[in-house]
């Protein structure tokens, strides 16, 4: 709200419905997406979330009603063959359990992309991310009504960290998409992949196994692949 202030951003009269709906989609996506990277490696969660990008064409082409290139659906396998290997369903485990969720969180992620895609044209990047914001909250309420843990000092500061630091996030991400073509924007997102895997190794000791590093090659290529494809 401060930031809408400063930039004389009004709230809109149209478009509730969508700017709501938007703000469900990045609603459960975080909280799929919480409960992915608090329950499996680091960056196991990580690559499973990068593949928000092929739903983002899947819902686009189903809602928004852009056609697909053909050479696009033979890049497709390529990330799916990657999630299979990240998500190890072979092993009948309760990781293979919480991977389906890193998947949700994708899919909500790219069903949000869509929906701010739609929104951009007539509201701005500060009222989306406003929506979205509030509506997380109200959806996170009742979901912890029966199991909330009043923070210590310690973890309260944290809590508010986490919170500036996915504001900042959403809006330089909005923002990159507004002003740079979305190839180099996609592409340079999947740093965070590297980044994720060192700070899973430095604080948690986390060593990703041969699966891991295999199914991450293919679902950041196929998803490279895929955006290049896209603006043929």
């Amino acid at each position: 709200m401060i930031l809408m202030k400063k930039d004389s951003v009004s709230f809109s009269k149209a478009g509730i419905p969508i700017l709501m709906l938007r703000g469900c989609c990045g609603a459960f996506y975080m909280i799929a997406y919480f409960y992915t990277i608090s329950n499996m490696p680091l960056l196991d969660a990580i690559l499973l979330v990068n593949m928000s990008p092929i739903f983002v064409l899947l819902f686009s082409s189903i809602f928004l009603k852009e056609k697909l290139p053909p050479k696009m659906y033979g890049a497709l396998p390529i990330v799916f063959i990657g999630a299979i290997l990240t998500i190890k369903p072979f092993s009948y485990s309760t990781f293979s359990i919480v991977a389906i969720f890193g998947i949700l969180s994708a899919v909500f992620s790219g069903a949000a992309g869509v929906c701010i895609r739609f929104l951009s044209e007539k509201h701005h990047t500060y009222e989306i991310i406003f929506y979205f914001m509030l509506t997380a909250t109200l959806t996170s309420i009742p979901l912890m009504s029966n199991s909330f843990v009043v923070p210590n000092s310690l973890e309260l500061f944290y809590l508010i960290c986490i919170g500036v630091v996915s504001l900042l996030a959403q809006v330089f991400l909005t923002k990159a998409f507004t002003h740079e073509n979305p190839v180099v924007v996609e592409i340079i997102r999947y740093i965070g992949i590297v980044y994720n895997a060192f700070w899973g190794f430095a604080f948690f000791n986390e060593t990703p196994d041969l699966y891991a590093i295999l199914g991450g090659i293919l679902i950041v290529v196929g998803c490279i692949l895929i955006n290049k494809l896209k603006q043929k």
